[in-house]
Parts: structure tokens; C-alpha cells; sequence
């Protein structure tokens, strides 16, 4: 079928990602492509070849290549590109799960993990928490509590990669040839998490400095590396920025406790301020929610309703222009006959 739809062409995943040039790995090997001029002005950002992605390719030359087409995607992993512009900016596409990384020193942020943990929810992918520098933890099980308090049941693991402590217990969430992004910080320990699952040094590292626990970026593009035993990783820049691209839904889902708390209310439209029969409000009241917490979903709300809110926007936009084209197309051929 493949064949058919793309005669001479060959199944490829994309590796990296420069500007209009990837990296593919083929069954040949490592070749550089671009994209054909059809699909690089057809194609809106977020549809054009990204890290994971699957794409059929002409091999033209040896190591080069000629990508026709991006295959679908069964699953993508997006933020809001910086800037004024509401635009999706793909990070991976193609994962089994999400790693994100967090270090046990001063880039131990709960906030920060509830906005990450949004952000892998609404792409439906599994997250699992990995906190990184467990050495230099003075109470592990503590930090650990806390971010399970917040996690949703997902999976939270503590790790010291340069002491091989807790790798074992990443590297089993990768079985059964599974694809993981790593998302977190500048600083929070990614890259010294790849090298270790790999079992060595790939990836650069950096020391954080230490009057705020912050790094330098040492990963500058998102690379797709195979691991030895099946699967693959997929490390990404330090995000030191953030912004939602996704909806309500994937807050609620984030914030699950709070979510069904609201449901319970007495009125369905309840603003949860000073309405009869607000549960969470009561909640707030007899300590069972953290004020923290709440104040963060209503953050992450109001977010995630200004993106719906462009998103739709857009949207139209995008129907008006193209029923414009179809209307201009008709008159022009209406005129040569």
C-alpha cells in the first residue's frame, strides 16, 4: 500500500530537524533530506516533518533525500510558539511517553510540573515524572509525596544518573520498542539521563550555576536517538518558556481532584467564589485543597480558554481563506469557458 501511494519512495523517521533539512534514519543509514517544494508551501507549521515523525522519502543520491510526505501522526507533543502569534510549535511527534524531568535541587518546581503535565495530557501521551540530582536531595521521599499528591497517578521516579541510581527503573517504562520525549528545564538533568540510559557519553552536558539551579541549553535541537535494546529517545531543549497549547479538557485532566470537585456543585455554572453548595470552595475551607493548587488551575483555565477562544479563530480564518480560493478558482474557470 505504502508503495502504491508513494512509488519509489521508502519508509523514514525523522532524526532531526534544521530549519528546512532533517536528519532521516533509513534502513541505509543516516541521510540528509528536504522537503519537496509541493509539501514545504502547502503545509502550515505544524504540519511540516518534525522530530519523530514518519515520512515517505526518495532517496536521490547517497545520503541524500527527498521527503514527498508526512505520514499521520499518531500522537504529538505541542507548545505555544514564543512570540505575539498564536501559533502550535510541534515538539515530538510519534511518542509512547512523556518524561519530564525535574531536578531534586532548585529546579524542584510543583507549578512548573502541573504546566508540564498539562501539556502531556492534552496529547494524550503517558507522562511520567523523573526526578533528576536524587544525590543531592536531603529528603527524597518527601519530594516524592508531593509530586504524586499532584500527578494524577501517573508514574514518578527518582533518579541520580551519575550514580546509577533509579536508571534500571526509567529504562523499564521504555520496554516493548516504545518512543520517549524528554521534556524539563535547562538544567534539569536530560541529557545526563540519555547518556546514562545509553550507557554513554552522546549527549553534552553542563554544570547549573548555582545561585539559582539553572543550566545553559546543551541540547539546542530535539534529536530521535535509538536505544541499543529497541525504542528510542527523544531530548529536547531546555523549555524555559512554557505556553499552553491545549484546551480546557487537558487542564481538568491535569487537575482531575479539582475537576470532579466542580462537578459536584450544586449550580453546573458555579464560578467557585461565594455561590451556596460549591464544593470547592469547601474543599479550600476544610483544608482537603491547596490554595496553591487551585489558584494554578484557575491559572492553567483562563490559559487554556484564551487558547480555545484564537483557536477558533483561526480556524474560521483559515475556512474564509480557503473558500476564497475555491470561489476565485471557480470564476477564473468560469471566464476561460
Amino acid at each position: 500500500m505504502f508503495e502504491l501511494q508513494f512509488p519509489g519512495a521508502v519508509l523514514a523517521r525523522v532524526a532531526a530537524v534544521y530549519g528546512d533539512e532533517c536528519d532521516l534514519l533509513t534502513e541505509a543509514g543516516v541521510v540528509r533530506a528536504e522537503t519537496t517544494g509541493a509539501l514545504r508551501f502547502s503545509a502550515s507549521d505544524s504540519e511540516r516533518p518534525v522530530t519523530g515523525d514518519w515520512v515517505a522519502a526518495r532517496i536521490v543520491e547517497p545520503g541524500r533525500a527527498l521527503i514527498h510526505a508526512v505520514l499521520a501522526r499518531r500522537s504529538m507533543v505541542s507548545r505555544r510558539s514564543a512570540g505575539k502569534r498564536h501559533r502550535e510549535q510541534p515538539l515530538a511527534a510519534n511518542i509512547d511517553v512523556v518524561f519530564i524531568v525535574c531536578g531534586l535541587d532548585a529546579d524542584f518546581n510543583l507549578r512548573r510540573l502541573e504546566r508540564y503535565m498539562t501539556l502531556a495530557r492534552q496529547s494524550g501521551v503517558e507522562p511520567v515524572v523523573v526526578l533528576s540530582k536524587a544525590d543531592l536531595c536531603g529528603d527524597i521521599e518527601l519530594r516524592v509525596s508531593e509530586v504524586r499528591a499532584i500527578s494524577g497517578g501517573a508514574d514518578v521516579v527518582a533518579v541520580s544518573a551519575l550514580r546509577g541510581i533509579g536508571v534500571d527503573s526509567v529504562a523499564l517504562l521504555l520496554g516493548g520498542g516504545k518512543t520517549a520525549a524528554l521534556l524539563g528545564s535547562s538544567g534539569a538533568g536530560k541529557s545526563t539521563l540519555v547518556n546514562a540510559l545509553l550507557g554513554q557519553e552522546l549527549q553534552s552536558t553542563r554544570p547549573v550555576r548555582e545561585s539559582d539551579g539553572r543550566g545553559r541549553h546543551t541540547t539546542t535541537r530535539r534529536d530521535l536517538i535509538p536505544l541499543p535494546g529497541g525504542g528510542a529517545l527523544i531530548d529536547t531543549p531546555g523549555l524555559r518558556e512554557l505556553q499552553l497549547w491545549a484546551d480546557s479538557d487537558a487542564v481538568d485532566g491535569a487537575f482531575a481532584e479539582i475537576a470532579s470537585l466542580a462537578e459536584s456543585c450544586r449550580f453546573h455554572d458555579c464560578r467557585h467564589e461565594s455561590e451556596p453548595g460549591c464544593e470547592v470552595r469547601a474543599a479550600l475551607e476544610r483544608g482537603d485543597l491547596e490554595p496553591a493548587r487551585w489558584e494554578s488551575w484557575r491559572k492553567l483555565r483562563r490559559e487554556a480558554r484564551r487558547h480555545e477562544l484564537l483557536t477558533d479563530v483561526a480556524a474560521a480564518e483559515a475556512a474564509k481563506q480557503r473558500l476564497r480560493s475555491i470561489h476565485k478558482a471557480m470564476r477564473v474557470h468560469k471566464e476561460r469557458h
